[in-house]
C-alpha cells in the first residue's frame, strides 16, 4: 500500500519538478513509510512521485516510480495486485520465458502493459488499486482505479497545472494550490456525511471513478480539459445477470464459499505479518473463518470493545474468536480515548468526512498495526446481500405509504415527533420491542411519512439532512444528476424494483464513498494495509446477478453469505439484531465534547464564515443539549465541516 502524487507543467523549469513532486507526495508519509522515489520528464513538465509501504518484494526491487523494462512506461501504483503471479505464468507461456528483476506486482504491472497494452491489461488485473502511467511512446499519462473503488485517485487542473494524489493533501502541497470550497460538494456533504464520486469538496479537483481510467495528453495543455474517464468495468453490467440458475441452494453456497476462497487464497499472499478486523458480525466472521480454514496457523483477529453495552460488539467477536481458535486481541476503550482522537480527523480525512465510526476504525486499525501490516475486513458484505435494514425495512415501508393518503402520513408522522427520542426509549423498555437506539429510529420514520416515491424513500433513509436549503447561506439547486455518479447509475436501473436499486446505490455510492474512503484512510494514517475479500469483482458480480430470495429471507439479510458461515460458526453465536460501528455521539456533544462543539458552532463564527445558517444551527444545537431531540448526525456533519475548515482551508 502506498501512495502517489504527480503534476504536469511545462512551464515549470526541470530542476523543480523533482522539488515540487516530493514536496506533494511527502504529505502522504503516513501512507508509505518505508520509501520514497521522484521521476520527470522535463520536456513533458511531467513529474511522478511515490511513498511506499512495502507488502509484496522488501527489495530495492520494489522502488517506484519503477520504469519498464524497455524503457517506455513509467508508473507510480498504489494497491495490491491478487493475481499478479497468474500473469506472470501467462506471459511467461506467450513469450517462452520471462527475466525478472524482483517480484513485486508493480513489475508485472509494466511488463503486461508491454506485451498487451494498457487497454489489455486493465481488466486482467484482480486487486485494488490507483495508479498513473506515463507512457513514453505516446506521450500520454493513464489514471486507473480499480472496479470498486477500494483505493482513492483525486485528479483535478489548478492555474497552469494537471495535479493527482493519493489523497487532497497532496494536491495542497503544490506552490500553485489555492483551494476553493465547491457549494455543490458541501450541500450533498451535509445531505450524506460524505463528498460523493466524482466531487471533491475543491472546486476543479475530482475523484476518479471507480471501474474507469483517464488518458492525459502530455505537453498539450489546449486538451487537458477535454478528457472524460473512460470505463472499463460498471457493476450496472451485472445486475439480476447471473449465467446459472440455482436451483437448489447448496449449490449456491458452495459457489459462494468456492469464490470467497479463491478471494482470499490471493489476498492472504503477503511478505509481512498478516490479520483482520473481528467484529463478530456477519461479514468480517465469514472472512476469519474462511482464511482460519485456510491457513496453517490461528489468524490474528482485532476487536474495540466499549463500556456502553448499545455500542459494545466485543463480546462477540470474542466468542467467534474463541470458537475459530484465533490469536486475539481486544482493546476496551474509554470514552477520553475516542475523543483524544477527534483534532486529528481533520488531518486523517483530508476532505469533511462525517461517519462517526471513524472514530472506532481508527483505533482498531492503530491496533492492529501494533502486530500486522496487513488486515483484511469484511467490507461490502451489508451492500452485496441485502444487510443493511433499509434493505428488508425499505420496500415494505413504501409498499404501505404508496396506499396511504397524505393526511394520514402527516398525522401519523406529528404524533411520533411530537415525542422526544428519549421518551421513545423509555416507552422501548415497556414495550419489549429490543432495538438499540430505538428513539431516533421512530424519528426517522416520522421524516420518511413524507416520501413521494420510491427513490424518495431512498434518498431519505441514507440522508442526514435531505433538504439544506435553509442552512446553507446561498441558493442553489443541488439535485443535479450530474453531481453524484452514483445516483445517474441508479438512474439506469430505474425498471429495477427498489431493493435491487437500494441495494445497487449502496454498493456504487455509499459503500465507495463513505465505508471504503472511512477505511482507507483511518488505516494508512497508521500505515496499515487493508483488504476486502468480499469485493474481490469476481464475487460482487456473482452477487449482483443473484435473485432477491437468495440475499434476503424471513425478514433477515445476507441470507447466503450466513449459510456459508454456519458452516464454520454455530448460529447462534451471530444471530441478533444489527448494531453496526457506533458510538455514543448523542451523549458525548451533551458531555465531553460540549465546549468543543460549542466553539465551533458560535454564532459570530458561523456568520463570518459565511457557510452555515447560524439562526438553524443554534435551534438544533439547544435542541440537542436540552435532550428534547437527538440531533447528533446532523450536528457531527457541520462539526466535521468546521473542523475540516480550521484545518485545511484557513490554511489554503
Amino acid at each position: 500500500m502506498c501512495g502517489i502524487a504527480g503534476f504536469i507543467n511545462t512551464s515549470i523549469a526541470s530542476q523543480e519538478l523533482d522539488t515540487i513532486a516530493g514536496r506533494m507526495v511527502g504529505a502522504l508519509r503516513h501512507r508509505g513509510p518505508d520509501d520514497q522515489g521522484v521521476w520527470h520528464d522535463s520536456i513533458a513538465g511531467l513529474a511522478l512521485a511515490h511513498r511506499r509501504l512495502t507488502i509484496l518484494d522488501l527489495s530495492t526491487a520494489g522502488h517506484q516510480p519503477m520504469v519498464s523494462k524497455s524503457g517506455r512506461f513509467v508508473i507510480v501504483f498504489n494497491g495490491e495486485i491478487y493475481n499478479h503471479l497468474e500473469l506472470r505464468a501467462k506471459l511467461a507461456e506467450a513469450q517462452g520465458g520471462m527475466t525478472w528483476q524482483g517480484h513485486s506486482d508493480t513489475e508485472t504491472i509494466l511488463a503486461c502493459c508491454e506485451a498487451w497494452g494498457f487497454e489489455k491489461t486493465i481488466p486482467q488485473l484482480v486487486g485494488m488499486f490507483a495508479l498513473a502511467l506515463w507512457d513514453k511512446q505516446l506521450r500520454t499519462l493513464t489514471l486507473a482505479r480499480d472496479r470498486l473503488g477500494e483505493k482513492p485517485l483525486y485528479y483535478g487542473w489548478h492555474r497552469n497545472n494537471f495535479m493527482f494524489g493519493s489523497e487532497l493533501k497532496a494536491l495542497a502541497s503544490h506552490p500553485d494550490w489555492r483551494g476553493e470550497v465547491d457549494r455543490d460538494a458541501l450541500s450533498l456533504f451535509i445531505q450524506l456525511g460524505y463528498v460523493p464520486t466524482p466531487l471533491s469538496i475543491w472546486v476543479g479537483v475530482h475523484k476518479l471513478l471507480p471501474g474507469s481510467y483517464l488518458v492525459i495528453p502530455g505537453c498539450d495543455g489546449d486538451r487537458l480539459k477535454e478528457v472524460k474517464p473512460i470505463v472499463y468495468w460498471s457493476a450496472r453490467t451485472y445486475v439480476d445477470q447471473l449465467d446459472t440458475v440455482y436451483e437448489q441452494d447448496s449449490n449456491a453456497i458452495d459457489t459462494l464459499e468456492g469464490l470467497l476462497r479463491r478471494s482470499l487464497a490471493g489476498q492472504m499472499i503477503a511478505d509481512v505479518p498478516l490479520g483482520a478486523f473481528l467484529s463478530g458480525g456477519v461479514d468480517s466472521s465469514t472472512v476469519v473463518a474462511l482464511m482460519q480454514a485456510e491457513g496453517t496457523r490461528p489468524v490474528k483477529t482485532f476487536t474495540i470493545g466499549y463500556g456502553e453495552k448499545d455500542y459494545n460488539e466485543a463480546v462477540y467477536a470474542s466468542a467467534v474468536a474463541k470458537h475459530l481458535g484465533t490469536d486475539h486481541t481486544e482493546l476496551y476503550v474509554t470514552p477520553e480515548d475516542a475523543i483524544g482522537l477527534i483534532p486529528q480527523l481533520a488531518d486523517i480525512y483530508d476532505e469533511p468526512f462525517a461517519d462517526a465510526s471513524q472514530l472506532p476504525t481508527s483505533l482498531v486499525a492503530a491496533l492492529a498495526r501494533t502486530q500486522v501490516t496487513v488486515s483484511l475486513s469484511g467490507d461490502g458484505g451489508d451492500e452485496l446481500f441485502g444487510g443493511y435494514n433499509r434493505h428488508v425495512l425499505g420496500p415494505k415501508l413504501w409498499s404501505v405509504l404508496n396506499v396511504m393518503p397524505k393526511t394520514v402520513r402527516e398525522a401519523v408522522s406529528a404524533v411520533l415527533s411530537n415525542f422526544s427520542p428519549a421518551s421513545w426509549d423509555k416507552a422501548n423498555q415497556y414495550l419489549r420491542i429490543n432495538q438499540p437506539m430505538f428513539g431516533d429510529k421512530v424519528h426517522k420514520l416520522a421524516g420518511l411519512l413524507g416520501a413521494k416515491s420510491s427513490n424518495d424513500i431512498y434518498k431519505l433513509l441514507i440522508s442526514v439532512e435531505a433538504n439544506t436549503q435553509s442552512l446553507l447561506c446561498y441558493s442553489a439547486d443541488h439535485s443535479k444528476d450530474v453531481a453524484t455518479w452514483a445516483d445517474g447509475e441508479m438512474k439506469a436501473l430505474q425498471s429495477k424494483d427498489i431493493r435491487q436499486r437500494m441495494m445497487f446505490n449502496d454498493l456504487v455510492g455509499y459503500m465507495t464513498d463513505d465505508i471504503l474512503c472511512k477505511v482507507d484512510r483511518a488505516a494508512m494514517a497508521v500505515s496499515l494495509e487493508t483488504r476486502a475479500p468480499l469485493l474481490d469483482h469476481r464475487v460482487v458480480e456473482f452477487a449482483l446477478g443473484l435473485p432477491d430470495h437468495m440475499k434476503i429471507r424471513d425478514g433477515s439479510g445476507k441470507w447466503l453469505l450466513r449459510q456459508v458461515l454456519y458452516r464454520h460458526v454455530p448460529k447462534h453465536l451471530i444471530e441478533r439484531p444489527k448494531q453496526g460501528f457506533g458510538v455514543p455521539i448523542d451523549s458525548w456533544l451533551r458531555g465531553p465534547l460540549r465546549q468543543w462543539a460549542e466553539n465551533l458552532l458560535n454564532p459570530a463564527r458561523l456568520d463570518k464564515e459565511g457557510f452555515f445558517n447560524s439562526v438553524v444551527v443554534a435551534q438544533k444545537w439547544q435542541e440537542h443539549v436540552s435532550g428534547k431531540k437527538n440531533w447528533q448526525y446532523w450536528l457531527w456533519n457541520i462539526l466535521m465541516f468546521q473542523a475540516w475548515q480550521e484545518k485545511w482551508l484557513n490554511n489554503s
